[in-house]
């Protein structure tokens, strides 16, 4: 396997090196991989390495298409290594769960702008978000034990990105506050 990556390193006319093989073996290993996660499964292969050459790797390896470079509104960047085909992303809201889904048309780009305003465009990126089929499985079970019971579930979960400990915390703060207003008077 390595010397296949080696050669399509050589082919793209990259230098290869141990850690250019190691970023891309992560981004092969982990689709939708951040930088900081590509950072530390590099770190994990082949040792001490800088966060700026992993992020320089990155970019070499963006530049000369052997990964793909997506950031999602509101999400760091992440790598992919597919590709060589027209897809696109479904993206958790609550999660931030990123998977592939394959574009219907099959062919870049898969849309059309009205007025192309001169432009030559080959590539249009979508992103569908919403809610992955755990997320929307949690969102769910506690609005079925309320209605079951006629009361909130033991945990108090309202919504599966504000756990029932957060809550309490910041409940917590509040009373702290008043406490603490009652003695100043």
């Amino acid at each position: 396997m390595a010397t296949d990556q080696a050669d399509l390193l050589r082919q793209r006319g990259i230098q290869v090196t141990a850690q250019r093989l190691a970023v891309l073996r992560a981004v092969a290993g982990q689709p939708h991989i951040t930088a900081d996660a590509a950072v530390e499964a590099v770190r994990t292969e082949i040792g001490a390495i800088s966060l700026q050459s992993v992020y320089d790797a990155l970019g070499v390896l963006v530049a000369k298409g052997l990964i793909r470079r997506i950031q999602p509104a509101g999400s760091p960047a992440r790598f992919e290594a597919r590709v060589g085909d027209n897809h696109h992303h479904l993206i958790c809201r609550i999660c931030g769960r990123v998977v592939d889904v394959d574009c219907a048309v099959g062919s870049a780009p898969c849309l059309t702008a009205v007025d192309d305003r001169g432009y030559e465009i080959d590539e249009a990126e979508v992103a569908y978000w919403g809610r992955c089929p755990d997320c929307l499985a949690q969102s769910q079970a506690p609005a079925s034990a309320q209605a079951t019971t006629g009361r909130p579930s033991r945990s108090g979960a309202i919504h599966p990105s504000k756990p029932a400990t957060d809550r309490a915390r910041r409940a917590g703060r509040s009373r702290q506050r008043t406490v603490k207003r009652i003695r100043r008077d």
